[in-house]
């Protein structure tokens, strides 16, 4: 909605500046002043709201290119706006919609709060992220499992989970500090979800454990802190 009021804005000040090109002289044959409080005001308001909307499809472009590698084919994350989420009663960070046949979209939305999270991520050094960036890199995983087809969600978290290092790596993490993100929310986010996300065979050895190189607890046995 905001890029149409943009484009409106934009549009209105061509009209406005047109007008005054066919208008001619007015009827005592002077030539009319130019309307640059209209137009400019126009123009920057149109800009102004511009600016969020590419910042917008910049992060959603980003996230795409994450999700694709996460999921092994093409993939696309919408990050949820300031109107969709005015309308949202939901309580899930993310969600995959699967069609009549069981199959998963490749395309998953992401709310508001966690696309801010992951968009700080991203513009920050990753050596100590917050509570909410580690949880907002999990969720990206997250919703990627349910993207490549597992429907359980016990186990896309768990599959996740052993992914994480490898979602923060594809942000622009290094390998240290992807290892210490995935780490940590093994330790400290994981304990705390409820029985629906978790499984008792989520741990080294257990039956989910898919003894990935990257899973936080390879990590912690390699040495990696």
């Amino acid at each position: 909605m905001l890029l149409w009021f943009a484009m409106g804005s934009l549009a209105a000040a061509t009209l406005v500046a047109v007008r005054w090109l066919l208008a001619g002289p007015d009827s005592l044959g002077r030539a009319r002043a130019f309307p640059v409080v209209s137009v400019v005001t126009l123009a920057l308001l149109g800009g102004g709201m511009l600016v969020p909307v590419v910042r917008h499809h910049r992060l959603e472009s980003r996230l795409d290119s994450a999700a694709s590698a996460l999921v092994g084919a093409s993939a696309r994350v919408n990050c949820q706006t300031a109107g969709q989420q005015l309308l949202d009663a939901g309580a899930e960070l993310g969600y995959v919609r699967y069609g009549p046949d069981g199959v998963p979209d490749h395309e998953t939305l992401i709310k508001r709060a966690q696309c801010r999270a992951l968009a700080s991520y991203l513009r920050s050094g990753k050596e100590d992220p917050d509570h909410d960036q580690v949880v907002a890199v999990h969720i990206l995983g997250h919703e990627a499992r349910h993207m490549a087809g597992t429907k359980n969600e016990a186990e896309a978290e768990c599959e996740a989970m052993q992914r994480d290092a490898w979602a923060a790596r594809l942000l622009g993490a290094t390998d240290e500090q992807a290892h210490r993100l995935a780490r940590t929310y093994w330790l400290v986010v994981y304990p705390t979800v409820n029985d629906t996300y978790s499984s008792p065979e989520c741990r080294p050895g257990g039956a989910l454990d898919e003894r990935l190189e990257l899973a936080p607890w390879a990590a912690a046995q390699s040495g990696l802190r």
